[in-house]
């Protein structure tokens, strides 16, 4: 929906505001949508429509996450915003049971949740949310936003009222240091990962590439560039700073890192436990999914059936130190191995960055909301169990967050695999009630020792009887 905005005025003020329409918003609108009795939500996103990393949108790529890690179904398998639903309308359900596919593409995931956007009520993209403060006379949220037009111009000036607020910004790609002048400069292309697929043609001419970063993202375009790439002149660079090129942890029980139970049991550590944790946790989710492993090894043994090797070369522990640019057209990038403690140069015709993103400070996005924050000891937003941000008691109203809560409630934050559960958490504590009852249990491994009290030793057995000899 881009249309004009409809207004509730002050005496009917909006039970919720969304702020960022992604997946994770996206899930909380589909189910606020099913709050029995209703709920007076409404989303706004800057964007013209709904995309979800279409720069990541590889030719045969897939979730690394079920398709019942949809917007509903592991909190509402009866939501008409499932993705079996979505395959229904579009009588494809059919081809899709024949396929037996437990994981889809990220193409179709995109084309699901756009099918979702299009027609869930409540959803204004062309939307930019310029201002968020509490009004404590009014006991309500303000949220100011500007309409824009379809060339991204400012169209109209607008301001919402909300008890409650949702923040669902996403996160933005993360430049190494050392790389940011170049990948903001003109000329010879340093990108981003987020932005490989709309430069893809230009990295393929390119003589020699180079990709840094060793998850999942870096492992399907140093794929997707050899395949592209003639046998014996492959002219192709894979470097990162980990290690190894180490297979994600997907085992079951590893998986269970992923669930509520994990997520509440991390949320009750101290907190200087969960920030050493949470970097040890890296193959959690930064590692390459084995069968990306497996078909890039497969890729590489092929093209040494007739002799020789690929020119391509794999080196992990290697991190960039500095670099620029050499001749106007080529990056020189100045590199140290880690362990070796050695110094190396290379020189490249082109640089994609597949280095992760990161979380967008919530102090930045409510900024009109600072007096009344909370912090911890790092000065990062407190975050309670119920995705609220810890506000000032004087603030009757609650904003909540969704993938901004990582250092609070753990690797599953990012996690499409919760969404749902996270919405539906929301929701109950929003509304005070259970509209979307969730199980108490949803994991095998007990993460910590129960607390209990020592027993009572009764006074008369405290007394010690002298042992005398016969």
């Amino acid at each position: 929906m881009t249309g004009s905005t409809p207004q509730r005025d002050l005496e009917h003020p909006h039970d919720l505001v969304g702020i960022g329409i992604g997946p994770f918003n996206l899930s909380l609108a589909a189910l606020a949508h099913g709050v029995p009795g209703g709920l007076a939500a409404t989303f706004y996103e800057q964007n013209p429509a709904f995309h979800w990393h279409p720069g990541l949108l590889i030719e045969g790529t897939t979730l690394q996450v079920p398709f019942l890690a949809d917007l509903v179904t592991l909190v509402d398998p009866t939501s008409p915003w499932s993705f079996l639903n979505y395959l229904r309308a579009r009588g494809r359900l059919f081809p899709f049971y024949f396929a037996e596919k437990f994981h889809i593409q990220r193409a179709e995931y995109d084309a699901y949740c756009r099918w979702v956007s299009v027609q869930l009520p409540g959803l204004h993209f062309g939307h930019q949310v310029d201002a968020v403060r509490w009004n404590p006379e009014r006991r309500l949220f303000e949220v100011d936003f500007t309409q824009l037009d379809a060339d991204g111009e400012a169209e109209a000036l607008g301001r919402a009222y909300a008890r409650h607020i949702a923040l669902g910004v996403g996160t933005e790609p993360y430049v190494p240091e050392p790389l940011r002048p170049l990948a903001d400069a003109p000329g010879v292309p340093v990108i981003h990962s987020a932005d490989y697929v709309h430069h893809r043609e230009r990295l393929l001419a390119a003589e020699h590439i180079t990709v840094i970063g060793s998850g999942q993202s870096g492992a399907e375009i140093f794929l997707d560039l050899l395949r592209a790439r003639p046998a014996g002149a492959e002219k192709i660079h894979w470097m990162a700073r980990t290690e190894a090129f180490a297979p994600m942890e997907y085992s079951k029980l590893g998986l269970e890192h992923f669930t509520p139970d994990y997520t509440r049991y991390f949320h009750a550590l101290p907190e200087p436990v969960r920030d050493q944790l949470v970097p040890r946790q890296w193959q959690l989710h930064k590692g390459i999914d084995a069968d990306t492993i497996a078909a890039i090894h497969d890729e590489l043994y092929r093209r040494t059936l007739h002799g020789g090797w690929p020119d391509a070369i794999l080196t992990p522990g290697v991190k960039v130190r500095t670099a620029g640019r050499v001749a106007t057209a080529k990056v020189e990038l100045h590199l140290e191995h880690i362990q070796q403690a050695t110094r190396s140069r290379l020189t490249t015709d082109a640089v994609v960055l597949a280095t992760g993103y990161r979380e967008r400070p919530v102090d930045r996005m409510l900024t009109g909301l600072d007096p009344y924050l909370r912090h911890d000891s790092s000065g990062r937003a407190r975050i309670d169990e119920e995705f609220r941000l810890v506000l000032d008691p004087c603030v009757t109203g609650h904003a909540y967050v969704q993938n901004a809560e990582k250092h609070t409630h753990g690797v599953g934050a990012p996690d499409l695999g919760l969404a749902a559960w996270r919405s539906a958490t929301i929701l109950n504590s929003l509304t005070g009630e259970e509209p979307y009852p969730l199980p108490r249990r949803t994991a095998f491994t007990t993460f910590g020792l129960e607390r209990r009290e020592a027993p009572r030793i009764p006074a008369q057995a405290q007394e010690l009887t002298p042992l005398t000899r016969s």
